[in-house]
Formats: C-alpha cells, sequence, structure tokens
C-alpha cells in the first residue's frame, strides 16, 4: 500500500523556526491580539496585508509550556524599560539639575557603560529567579513520585534538601548573583543593604508572628535602632566625614542653628572666618586633646598661645567668646553665652520652626496622592497630617539639639580624659532617644538611619582595617539576603507587611503581579459571606 503525501504537512525550515521563536520570546498572542486591535487595524492598506491576523499569529506562536517565552518576553521589557528610565533620568540630571555646571565624563564603551549593566543585571535576575524557581519546583515533584523512591533512598541526606518545601525558594535565589554584572560602586553596596535590612524586618515580623517575642515591654520596638544608629552615625560624621553622606551632613549643619556660629554681617571680609567643616574637625581635634580648657584672650591679651596649634582656625570664633566660658568646646559652640542649657533651650526657637515649615511642605505634597480621603475627611486628614509633622519636626530637631548639646553636658560631668573620642558616639545615642516620640509611625525613619549608619560603619572598618573588603561581598549579602526574603514569603507571605514586596515576590516567580495575602483575604470573606 503507497503512503499517502497529500495530508503530510511539510516539515518547517530553519527560516521558519527562527522567525517563530522570534515571535514567541517577543509578543504573546493576547498582547498581539491588543495590539492588532488598536494599531494594526489603524495602520495603512499595505501594512495590514502583509500583518497576520490574531488567530493565525496564534497558530504561529502556540506552545504546550509558554513559562521559558514568557520570562524572556518580560525580562526584556525589563531591561528596555530600566535602560529608558536611566537615560530619562541622566537627561534630566544633566539638563536640569546640573545646568551651567561643567561635567566631566569619563569616556567608555557601551557594553562597559554602567547603565546598561545595570539594566542587564536587573533583567537578569528576574529571568534567573523564574527559571530556577521553575527547575527547582518541577525537580521537587518529580522526586516526589514513586517511580524516584529508588533515588531516595540511596541519597537520603540530598533528597530532603530537594524535596524540601524551601527548596524552589532557596534555590530561585541564586539569582542574585546577577548583580555581580553591574559593577562594584556605592549603588550596588546600596541595594546589598536594603535588602539585607528588609530581609530582616520581614525575618523579625515571621518571628513575632509565630510567638518568639512574647511578653516584650510596651516601650518596645524598631525606634530602639535609632539610638545605635545616630551614635554611630554621629562618631562617623565627626572623625570620617567622607565617608559619611554629603546631603545628611548638609542636613544636619543647615538645622544646628546656634551651634555652628555664622560669620557676622559687620565682619570684614578681608579677614578668614572657620567654614563649618574646619568648626567640625575642631572639634574632633580638641576630643583627641581630652578637651582641653579654654583661655580667653579678653582675660589674658598677653597670652602667647591662647589655642592649641592644631585648632588655630577657630580663633575668630574664640578670640570673642565670653570671658566666663570655661570649656574651648563651649567657647567654639555658642561664644557669645556663658549658659550651656540656655544655649540648649534657644536651639529649639531657631531650629523647630524652619524644620517644621520644610515637613510641612515636603508632607503636603505627599498628601496630594490622598486627596481623596482629604475630600471625604478634610479636617480628620490635615489634622493627623500636623500631628505627624509637628512629632516629626519634635524629633528631629531635638535628635539635632541633644547631640551638639551633650558635648556641654559631658564636659560638666565627665572628667576631661575619660571617653573622649567615644563620648561622640554616646552623644549620638542620647539624640536617638528621641525617637520615642516617633515610635508608632516612624519605622520608615529608623530604617533609613539604620542603613546609613550600616554604610558608614562597613566604610568606616575598612577604612580603620578592622576588616578587609571581600570580592563582591555585597553580592553575597544581596543574595543571602534574597534567600531569608523569598523563604518567609513562602512560609508566611504575611509576615512580609508591603504590598509592594508580596506583588514583587509573585512577579518574580512569574505569578503575575497579584498580591497573594489580599486574594486569600478576599477569598476567605467570599467564603464567609455565602455560608452566612
Amino acid at each position: 500500500m503507497a503512503p499517502s503525501n497529500a495530508s503530510s504537512t511539510p516539515a518547517p525550515t530553519p527560516t521558519q523556526i527562527v522567525l517563530k521563536n522570534t515571535l514567541r520570546y517577543t509578543i504573546s498572542a493576547k498582547e498581539y491580539e491588543t495590539l492588532h486591535r488598536y494599531i494594526i487595524t489603524r495602520s495603512p492598506q499595505a501594512v495590514r496585508n502583509r500583518a497576520p491576523g490574531p488567530k493565525t499569529f496564534d497558530s504561529i506562536v502556540k506552545s504546550k509550556d509558554d513559562y521559558n517565552a514568557s520570562a524572556v518576553r518580560t525580562s526584556l521589557r525589563v531591561f528596555i524599560a530600566t535602560q529608558t528610565g536611566l537615560m530619562l533620568w541622566d537627561a534630566i540630571v544633566t539638563h536640569v539639575f546640573k545646568r551651567g555646571k561643567a561635567t566631566k565624563r569619563k569616556p567608555s564603551s557601551t557594553v562597559a557603560s554602567p547603565r546598561l549593566r545595570l539594566s542587564l543585571s536587573v533583567s537578569l535576575i528576574l529571568l534567573l529567579h523564574r527559571i530556577f524557581y521553575r527547575f527547582f519546583s518541577r525537580l521537587r515533584s518529580n522526586l516526589l513520585t514513586k517511580n524516584a523512591a529508588a533515588f531516595r533512598r540511596r541519597n537520603p541526606r540530598v533528597s530532603r534538601t530537594l524535596t524540601s518545601r524551601l527548596a524552589p525558594a532557596v534555590g530561585a535565589s541564586l539569582a542574585g548573583f546577577a548583580l555581580g554584572v553591574y559593577p562594584g560602586n556605592q549603588l550596588r553596596l546600596t541595594i546589598a543593604i536594603y535588602a539585607m535590612t528588609r530581609a530582616a524586618e520581614f525575618l523579625y515580623n515571621g518571628l513575632e508572628d509565630r510567638g518568639w517575642f512574647k511578653n516584650l515591654p510596651w516601650w518596645w520596638g524598631s525606634w530602639m535602632l535609632m539610638p545605635l544608629a545616630a551614635g554611630q552615625q554621629l562618631h562617623a560624621f565627626v572623625f570620617d566625614r567622607d565617608l559619611y553622606s554629603k546631603s545628611q551632613a548638609d542636613f544636619i549643619i543647615k538645622y544646628s542653628g546656634n551651634y555652628v556660629p555664622q560669620k557676622p554681617s559687620t565682619y570684614p571680609e578681608s579677614l578668614p572666618w572657620p567654614g563649618t567643616d574646619q568648626i567640625v574637625d575642631s572639634l574632633a581635634e580638641m576630643s583627641r586633646l581630652n578637651w582641653p580648657q579654654f583661655v580667653s584672650p579678653i582675660l589674658f591679651p598677653d597670652s602667647l598661645r591662647t589655642l592649641p596649634a592644631s585648632i588655630s582656625a577657630i580663633s575668630p570664633i574664640t578670640s570673642s567668646a565670653h570671658p566666663s566660658i570655661h570649656n574651648l568646646s563651649c567657647a567654639l559652640l555658642h561664644p557669645s553665652d556663658p549658659s550651656c542649657l540656655r544655649t540648649y533651650l534657644n536651639f529649639y526657637l531657631t531650629s523647630f520652626p524652619s524644620l517644621a515649615k520644610f515637613l510641612s511642605i515636603i508632607y503636603g505634597l505627599l498628601a496630594l496622592a490622598r486627596f481623596r480621603k482629604i475630600i471625604e475627611n478634610p479636617v480628620g486628614e490635615i489634622n493627623g497630617l500636623a500631628k505627624r509633622v509637628l512629632r516629626l519636626s519634635m524629633f528631629i530637631s531635638a535628635a539635632i539639639g541633644t547631640s551638639w548639646g551633650s558635648i556641654c553636658l559631658f564636659q560638666s560631668i565627665l572628667p576631661h580624659a575619660f571617653l573622649p573620642t567615644q563620648r561622640w558616639f554616646w552623644g549620638g545615642f542620647l539624640g536617638g532617644m528621641w525617637g520615642f516620640l516617633e515610635r508608632e509611625s516612624g519605622k520608615s525613619q529608623f530604617l533609613y538611619v539604620t542603613r546609613l549608619s550600616i554604610d558608614s560603619f562597613w566604610k568606616v572598618g575598612i577604612k580603620r582595617r578592622w576588616w578587609r573588603e571581600g570580592r563582591n561581598g555585597d553580592v553575597w549579602v544581596f543574595v543571602a539576603s534574597l534567600m531569608v526574603l523569598n523563604v518567609v514569603y513562602e512560609i508566611r507571605p504575611e509576615a512580609v507587611r508591603s504590598g509592594l514586596f508580596r506583588r514583587g515576590g509573585s512577579f518574580l516567580r512569574g505569578e503575575g503581579w497579584g498580591d497573594k495575602v489580599k486574594e486569600e483575604e478576599k477569598k476567605r470573606r467570599m467564603d464567609e459571606g455565602t455560608n452566612d
């Protein structure tokens, strides 16, 4: 009997295979249908004639398993979106924020461009995370079947590891190594520290939900991070300002009020006046000199040297200081007022109003996103906003003022040679205690300051050779943090108390942009309503 060739389908050519895979990995059938409906149907006749219809396109790209193709499509779009966003941001910074300023750019090839490598790193993390999660999920399912019983008996430890409920979550976290594609600089370190702090936060939430921290005192909370972080920050601000955040340093100086003497308007322009950096450096040098006493030039005009040679730059400030001041640090911080307590109280009169005005503008702009709630309940919303601004203004101004005022406090109660440099940490610690005022709603601020402190402490340790900077250490920290995040999200999604992070966790796994916790709550309410 002769075979019939009439019904046989010709084998696809290599070109057709390449074209089919290109289409599959570029756009899905559903997306093409939308594109065809709104764009192609309104295009010129020549384009409409050559473009395939939605059903034809669906038959071309149809596949039994579209998971990998979907992962590639999504990662490509993330790459394009990230690259476009970075280009727009670079243009805004260049033409708006740095208009008229000469900027020098290091010539670099397109491949070595940090912008390109950042986009590539983000898209690779997404792609590899989805592929690894799918791979370890399928491997776990296959190892749990009866056919794999012999393998489980021969390799009990490996089997327990690969068949664990957490195996897909842990395995997918290996995608974090793609962060190493981006060059090691401040941004990569910041990403690693941010991931680490969020992982620690969600892990704490999960342990708290499981009853690990029962019967804690009422004052226990995230605000307790603030004293430690503020202490480290103040010490770094004084002794290692080259490793300190410049924006935060400028903010502290701006709202330090009368603790940083400004150049008088009647002071001759031809004479030098110490800048803020010289004032802070002089305070650091005073602590190294065990906080020397103040020798007033007004009382001792014939004295050849009233200041140590290493801090002679502050002479324009201390030379006219009040003669009854005893400590050199007081003569520098409040030269016209001999009372440390009065200076501390006056600080609030000068710093608090300007800080409250600044925060009112910031929170007022942020409140525009909640304009519907403001319209529904204007009195309640505005009242809550005013309370928040006042509490935060009091917290920040008190933290800054107490940090400066602690210098005078320690001078009056401690011997000069007792912890001369370490008292900067304890001064910041006292200032950070004011975080208690924001203990109910200041968690984001406390975590932000903690991240800055970790960054600064790490750099100070490298500078002082307390430890060595490991190669790609930030990448390893990021991978470990991603692993903790995935494990917590797998075991207890409710512990991830951030809707954005929960949606991001689902997106990384290829499960869409849904919030698993809210969907389960909605389903539970519907079930309860049905039962009623």
